[in-house]
């Protein structure tokens, strides 16, 4: 049978009980309603007729006048046609008698005498009208109690069956749904063999076959697929145990979910034993653990000693984020992310670190190498120039500039290299110094003096008064001015300017080299302080080697400064960097 079916033969069984109720109702009400009319009508003007003739008689004794006897006639004969009641008509007729003798007798005393029978029989009549009220009334007043025995049992039967109906009815549609609704919570918890079963034959049961053919393919698709997952997570981790980095896993709560082989020889732990275990209570017994998840420093470079020797080690964390359904009860799915925990990455860059120092080290012994030959030929040179030597021709004199120009070229080259070794050594050293911001910066102007009269450039500066002292390395601070200037120089056109400014920021001072040339490319400008990196030209500058502003950068920033460029192509460019002022 159809649930739409079964909702109709519910609710017409609630109608016909409702009906049925009414019905009883209303056939006792009009039952007693019979039974009052009846105690209303005729008792009722019996006695209004007798109350009538005994009120004549009252106010006439002894004799009745015409109006009189018509008025009593007329109510006499009103009572003979109202006899309702047994013992009524026999009153009424010996009433009638009487009466007839009263018109009859001639003599006033016997008339009296008739009067007297007259009230007899209108007594007589009141005593059988009231008496049948009185009948009536109890007989009423028993219909009354039946009625409400009857209506109350009526409205108890329908109390009862409909509150019944009301108990048990909704079960009938909600009792399906709730199995529906514990049977789909057991399938979100994955527990595929839960099955509903409804014999009604209708629609509920429709939808329990349908139910139970949908579990039945998501059994089938779980351990079609679960295979897959298994052989899938074995294969990662097998990749993850083989791989020549250490890699260590945290879940979303802290646990280590898995970490290779080489990551557990690298920090002395059993990586059976500690899966699953907490990484802060493992942090507190083992330092490297707590450098790797909780650095205290940006430095992302690890030196661990491992195989006997130390190694070097570069950092990579990641958090991994993974779609999550917030599944309420009640609730819309919303598709949002959520962290599934972190990674951990030691990448070992021991061979390139060693292959760095190798570099370095060839670097500053080639330098140094070459310094010695190119001062004897810058000697050379010298003595060439002199004219006690010998005087040299036009061309001679021009081949021997050339000479000397590539050989400060390549002396300002191998001089630059060796600092940038001492950097990438670490055995840069810096003679610090209080010193006046102006005699830097005079320095710097003094070296460069020449190189702008060649060119008509004018230096102009523009310098703060009362400026705070910093502590610096003089020389290698106008060094890297003088490396400003060079290149302002360099890029300006003749009879151009170039201008030096000296100010106070907060507690820095800042010092910066402004020229008005062609201007560097925004994406040159991110990379202007790498290591030999070079602005590609027109040719029209001879090029340096790439290294005089990253070693400016190495520079400022061991004195706790700040360098950077501001430019824009047509504008010309604005080198700038900062020291801290004395306190």
């Amino acid at each position: 049978m159809k649930i739409k079916t079964k909702l109709r033969i519910g609710f017409g069984f609630l109608f016909i009980i409702v009906l049925s109720f009414g019905l009883i109702a209303l056939f006792y009400l009009n039952k007693l309603s019979d039974k009052s009319k009846v105690i209303l009508a005729d008792n009722y003007e019996s006695l209004n007729y007798v109350s009538a003739m005994r009120n004549i008689l009252d106010k006439n004794p002894g004799v009745l006048n015409q109006q009189n006897t018509q008025i009593f006639e007329d109510n006499l004969k009103k009572e003979l046609d109202n006899l309702t009641e047994p013992g009524e008509k026999a009153a009424a007729e010996k009433l009638n008698v009487a009466y007839n003798q009263y018109k009859k007798s001639p003599s006033d005393h016997v008339k009296e005498n008739i009067i007297k029978d007259i009230r007899s029989a209108l007594h007589s009549i009141d005593q059988v009208n009231m008496k049948a009220i009185y009948h009536k009334n109890q007989l009423a007043n028993k219909t009354a109690s039946s009625a409400n025995f009857y209506i109350i049992l009526a409205a108890t039967i329908s109390f009862i069956i409909l509150f019944t109906f009301i108990i048990n009815f909704p079960g009938f549609v909600a009792n399906p749904l709730a199995e529906f609704s514990s049977a789909i919570r057991q399938i979100s918890r994955k527990n595929y063999k839960q099955r509903l079963h409804f014999d009604n034959k209708d629609e509920f049961t429709e939808l329990a076959n349908a139910f139970n053919g949908m579990v039945v393919k998501l059994n089938e698709w779980e351990n079609s697929n679960l295979s897959k997952i298994k052989s899938e997570k074995s294969r990662i981790e097998a990749i993850i145990a083989q791989m020549q980095d250490a890699i260590i896993g945290l879940n979303e709560k802290g646990e280590i979910l898995f970490l290779n082989h080489l990551a557990a020889k690298l920090m002395n732990l059993d990586e059976e034993q500690v899966i699953g275990q907490n990484a802060d209570e493992l942090m507190k017994k083992n330092e490297l653990l707590k450098r790797i998840i909780k650095p205290e420093t940006d430095d992302k470079t690890l030196k661990i000693y491992a195989d006997e020797r130390e190694s070097y080690f570069v950092l990579e964390s990641r958090e991994i984020r993974i779609p999550n359904y917030d599944d309420g009860e009640e609730k819309t799915l919303i598709e949002t992310e959520k962290s599934a925990g972190n990674v951990y990455i030691l990448k070992n860059i021991t061979q390139f670190k060693e292959l760095d120092e190798a570099k370095t080290n060839f670097i500053a012994t080639v330098s140094h190498e070459l310094k010695t030959p190119l001062s004897s030929i810058k000697m050379s040179l010298k003595l060439l120039k002199d004219d006690r030597v010998g005087t040299m021709n036009e061309e001679q004199t021009e081949l021997v500039e050339n000479i000397k120009e590539d050989s400060d070229r390549l002396l300002k080259i191998t001089s630059e290299l060796l600092d940038l070794s001492q950097v990438e050594t670490g055995n840069l050293k810096l003679t610090f110094a209080v010193t006046k911001p102006e005699e830097i910066v005079q320095y710097a102007i003094d070296a460069v003096k020449f190189q702008a009269e060649q060119k008509s450039i004018q230096l102009e500066i523009n310098c703060s008064t009362n400026l705070p002292k910093v502590n610096a390395d003089i020389q290698k601070t106008a060094w890297v001015m003088v490396n400003f200037l060079s290149n302002a120089l360099r890029y300006s056109a003749e009879k151009s300017k170039v201008m030096i400014d000296v100010l106070q920021k907060d507690k820095f001072i800042e010092f910066s080299v402004q020229d008005f040339g062609k201007g560097i490319d925004e994406k040159y400008q991110k990379r202007l302080f790498d290591r030999y990196f070079q602005v590609p030209t027109d040719g029209q500058n001879k090029s340096g080697s790439g290294l005089g502003l990253a070693i400016s950068k190495d520079f400022i920033e061991a004195e706790q400064g700040k360098i950077w460029v501001e430019s824009a192509i047509g504008e010309g460019s604005k080198f700038c960097f900062t020291l801290p002022v004395v306190e």
